[in-house]
């Protein structure tokens, strides 16, 4: 495996880890604040980042190459709105996208198809990902402050996203 390739992959997993504990950390916030179907969607999000670092680290170790179990930052924990938790979720996604696209760049430049090929599971994740938390975030627009729409959001919220087939 090609260093840069090595080091923009052992860096995804950071993101990828960094994304699961900020998740962890809006879904206690909104269990805290009496949302419990956006806790439990974000607690489903943690997961599945985690997810997401692990079948990372597994490639980079099938490749021969070497993993970094990265340090992490304390994750923001405290929203003011619902709007500021999603609005967090949307930019959190877009971040992650942005660097998926840097890995594949390099793939393509130094040709190493293989890892290209693997990483295109993850851009079809972030198209679905990105497209979530716009339709999350258009839904809270509709709202706007109206506190029982509020509660028909958090409860209607884990009908809204369906667990994945490959997962």
């Amino acid at each position: 495996m090609h260093t840069s390739i090595e080091n923009l992959l052992n860096n995804q997993i950071k993101y990828e880890a960094m994304a699961s504990m900020q998740y962890l950390a809006m879904a206690s916030w909104a269990d805290a604040e009496g949302y419990n179907g956006i806790a439990n969607f974000f607690y489903m999000q943690s997961e599945e980042e985690r997810e997401h670092m692990l079948k990372l680290v597994k490639f980079v170790n099938e490749r021969g190459g070497k993993v970094i179990i990265p340090q992490l930052e304390q994750p923001a924990d405290e929203f003011s709105s619902l709007q500021s938790l999603f609005n967090h979720f949307l930019e959190s996604e877009m971040f992650v996208t942005e660097q998926i696209n840097g890995i594949i760049d390099e793939c393509l430049k130094l040709k190493d198809y293989n890892t290209n090929n693997f990483m295109q599971w993850y851009v079809t994740e972030q198209l679905e990902e990105e497209a979530t938390a716009r339709t999350l975030l258009d839904k809270l627009n509709i709202i706007g402050d109206d506190n029982s729409g509020y509660y028909l959001f958090d409860r209607d919220i884990s009908t809204f996203v369906q667990p994945h087939e490959d997962r």
